[in-house]
Parts: structure tokens; sequence; C-alpha cells
């Protein structure tokens, strides 16, 4: 399970009330303030949740975009040596 399926499945454990937070620290051997930090947090951007992944697809485009331009800079750097070392 990676972090943010931890913090998640915590959070939604806390929300539901069924058990302490002090339980639920105690199950996931974390610090009781922790989980209140995650559900605060959780809480403060619940907006996101029903908003369009307009913003997550346009983040991947970005990280796309930039990966290729490194690429680019990349292969670029190779043949500006290549022409240094037949210049000289």
């Amino acid at each position: 399970m990676c972090c943010y399926e931890k913090k998640t499945k915590v959070v939604l454990e806390a929300l539901k009330e069924r058990e302490t937070i002090q339980q639920i620290a105690s199950k996931y051997e974390l610090h009781p303030n922790q989980i209140t930090t995650w559900k605060r947090q959780f809480m403060e951007n619940t907006d996101q949740a029903f908003s369009d992944d307009k913003s997550a697809t346009e983040l991947k485009k970005a990280e796309s975009e930039r990966d290729e331009l490194y690429k680019q800079i990349g292969q670029m750097k190779v043949e500006n040596g290549w022409l240094k070392k037949k210049l000289s």
C-alpha cells in the first residue's frame, strides 16, 4: 500500500467514527496527531473530489512536454559536443 492509499484509508476510517482516533492510530502505528492532520487536510481539499480532472490532465500533459524538452536538450548537448570536437 503506497503512502496516499494508506492516508486515504486511515482518514476514511477516522471519518466513519466507528473507532476512536487513538484506536486507529494504534492499529496503523501512527501518532493520533498525524491522523488529525491528515483528516484536516482531507476536509480542506474536498472541493477537488468532484471537480473535473482537467487540472490532473493538464499536469500530466505538462509533465510529458517537459520530459520531451529535457530529451531534446540532452540530444542537442550531445550534438553540440560532437560538433565542437570536429571543429577543433
